[in-house]
């Protein structure tokens, strides 16, 4: 246990800052000890963004997990859809349900602990060790193209190439509505909470994303539209797509519409079809579940490339 007192330097600081500080870990990793009920101010739970009075006693009952203990647990028993691989990278095609990569040491039943259980080498490749190799995120309900760096020197070219607008990501979304053949919304975003806010044509804060959309195929009161997303902001197509009046079907977060059962195929149906990086491109299929789902709601079969 650590145990400290808050003297002039500190007082009126952030409770996750200072615990960070003193227990020489990053500021996640001090929020996580203080949102599993690890920390104490004068004996009692206190919130991440408390700011701490001179005298306050703090008191830590759990050191910071080490690098080894936040490496995703390998799990041989989760499937795991393997597109392509070379001695750098692997691309598998994550389904949905499942997450990108565990937020809490020990969590199991994503796809990071399918990866390093049969890629060992991806466990140390990114600079987080909770991520094990994977070089981006998808939502968890969001199925599709991952791609994971086997090398710490490959996991920095993706994250640069991801970071600077060197990756093209199409997705396929069945949206609500009847959308025009073709459309570009270029609006800056902002996180606010779990959500993004799409700014004002002319807002000049927030971050730029661009995405491309093309309607591909009509039913009663949806369309299936491929999107183009040259930028990879956070919740950046689902955002925009309700943005212009055209929420995916089923996300809920953005006023998507329930249509249908989602007993097989809970969440919005948005899939990542197609990644172009480094000058290689990795496809993934529609998930066989969402597909006839898809294809249940336009009533005609998705169309191929």
């Amino acid at each position: 246990m650590i145990s400290f007192t808050i003297g002039d330097a500190e007082a009126g600081a952030r409770l996750d800052h200072v615990v960070a500080a003193h227990a020489g870990c990053s500021n996640k990793e001090a929020q996580r000890l203080i949102d599993a009920g690890m920390v104490r101010v004068d004996g009692r739970a206190a919130k991440k963004g408390r700011r701490l009075e001179r005298g306050a006693r703090v008191e830590l009952l759990a050191g910071p997990a080490t690098i080894e203990e936040r490496r995703p647990v390998p799990q041989p028993e989760l499937p795991l859809i393997v597109i392509d691989e070379n001695s750098e990278l692997v691309a598998v095609a994550k389904p949905p349900d499942m997450p990108t990569h565990p937020l809490r040491v020990g969590e199991r039943g994503t796809l990071a602990n399918a990866i390093v259980a049969r890629y060992p080498e991806c466990a140390t490749a990114s600079d987080d060790p909770r991520e094990g190799g994977v070089a981006h995120r998808l939502d968890r309900d969001t199925s599709g193209v991952v791609i994971a760096a086997r090398t710490p020197a490959a996991w920095h070219r993706l994250r640069a190439a991801f970071s600077d607008g060197g990756v093209e990501k199409e997705y396929l979304a069945l949206v609500a509505g009847d959308p025009p053949r073709q459309l570009v919304v270029d609006s800056n975003i902002a996180q606010v909470g779990r959500r993004v806010r799409v700014l004002p044509g002319s807002a000049p804060e927030g971050l730029p994303a661009q995405s491309e959309i093309e309607t591909i195929a009509r039913g009663p009161g949806v369309a299936l539209v491929r999107v183009l997303a040259r930028t990879g902001r956070m919740h950046q197509v689902r955002a925009h797509l309700a943005h212009v009046g055209h929420p995916i079907v089923g996300d809920e977060l953005y006023g998507g519409p329930i249509v249908g059962s989602r007993d097989d195929d809970p969440g919005q149906l948005l899939h990542a079809a197609r990644v172009v990086v480094s000058g290689l491109t990795f496809e993934a299929p529609l998930p066989a579940p969402r597909k006839a789902r898809i294809e249940a709601l336009l009533g005609a079969p998705v169309p191929g490339r």
